[in-house]
């Protein structure tokens, strides 16, 4: 198996476009590691050096301890699995899957083992002799998958490979692929735009934006400790609430103010050194959905965090309810239990929980204190 090593790597197009830039990453042997950002920041570029669909314009990729930059793509020893999973449709699924080690010029039987315990592997021992067409979306993702594992490759590359299945379907996938890196054993390096596969799948993920790396760490640390704005909004379902105030000290208490509402910080927070020099200037403050609590227990004990707002929309998703709220032209969702009886059109207190909020500095977008 392998590692792979992004040394200073840069894509730059004709006409001065960059679509990667200054990429340096260390991905470790039999990681599952996912590149996620928004459309066009640069991931399935990325993704593409790696497999040698793109040329790197400057840097060195290392792949164990070879450098690629020019070894063709057949010599990598990689697998790619494509978003429209690129299936011969005129093949039968066992040729699909066997067309790789054909080429190779493998002895039949070997080829028919490999082909037959790749498909037990994946549940689709029952579809060898079946075409393309014949297959729903989630068969041909599998098959898609089949054709990369027998061929036992140091690297599995993947495009978006669920974005073409149905949300049921994709959870289920979801489980699916990381049983199967579990499995085999194998460095896998996925591509999404989904934040929730990537929280749910990842031993790591490489949050990008505009083709520079903004954040590379464990699902969980990202979700807690956001480095950035940009990283606090992008993972996270409800994305965080957002809100400009001002900090204020009120007797040696500090207070986040914005129009007639004061939250006071918990000393933990007003004492952290950072925090002295943005006494009375603007930052922003994040919270996620779930940390604002609309129960009386709560607004009880977090009697020094408690605001008036407005219900514009609710949305019942069963287990829980989103609150949309809006608090002095500033709009925010909050997750509370199911038993909520906050309806659209009511004023309601709601209290923010204040040890988990993050402060961010609200002209560079860094964090300042979480």
């Amino acid at each position: 198996m392998a590692s792979i090593s992004f040394r200073h790597i840069y894509k730059k197009y004709a006409g001065g476009v960059t679509a990667v830039s200054d990429f340096c990453l260390e991905v470790k042997d039999k990681e599952f590691i996912i590149f996620v950002g928004p459309s066009g920041c640069g991931k399935t570029t990325t993704l593409r050096m790696i497999a040698g669909l793109e040329e790197i314009t400057e840097g060195e990729l290392f792949i164990g301890d070879k450098l690629v930059n020019d070894i063709a793509p057949k010599d990598r020893d990689i697998a790619m699995v494509f978003q429209n999973y690129a299936l011969y449709p005129h093949m039968t699924v066992f040729d699909n899957m066997a067309f790789g080690l054909k080429l190779r010029k493998v002895p039949k039987e070997e080829i028919k083992r490999k082909v037959e315990e790749a498909a037990k592997i994946l549940d689709i021992a029952h579809l060898l002799d079946r075409r393309p067409k014949q297959l729903s979306g989630g068969q041909k993702q599998r098959v898609a998958l089949g054709r990369c594992i027998v061929r036992n490759p140091k690297v599995f590359l993947l495009d978006e490979p669920l974005s073409n299945l149905d949300a049921k379907l994709r959870a289920a996938m979801r489980t699916e692929l990381t049983k199967l890196h579990k499995r085999l054993g194998t460095t896998f390096v996925y591509v999404t735009h989904d934040q929730i596969e990537a929280m749910t799948m990842a031993t790591r993920i490489v949050v990008m934006k505009d083709g520079i790396i903004q954040q590379v760490d464990t699902p969980q640390n990202l979700y807690d400790r956001p480095c950035n704005l940009f990283v606090a909004g992008f993972i996270g379902t409800p994305q965080m609430n957002f809100i400009n105030c001002t900090l204020v000290d009120k007797g040696g208490d500090v207070y986040l103010n914005w129009g007639e509402n004061y939250v006071k910080l918990p000393a933990e927070k007003a004492n952290d050194p950072a925090l002295k020099e943005y006494i009375g200037k603007e930052v922003t403050l994040g919270i996620r959905p779930e940390c604002i609590h609309e129960d009386a227990a709560s607004i009880r004990a977090m009697s020094d965090s408690v605001i008036e707002t407005d219900v514009e929309v609710t949305e019942l998703m069963g287990a829980e309810i989103y609150l949309y709220l809006s608090a002095e032209e500033n709009s925010m969702i909050a997750r509370v239990s199911a038993r909520s009886t906050a309806r659209a059109g009511d004023i309601i207190n709601v209290a923010f929980d204040m040890t988990r909020v993050h402060l961010f500095d609200k002209d560079t977008e860094r964090y300042i204190v979480h």
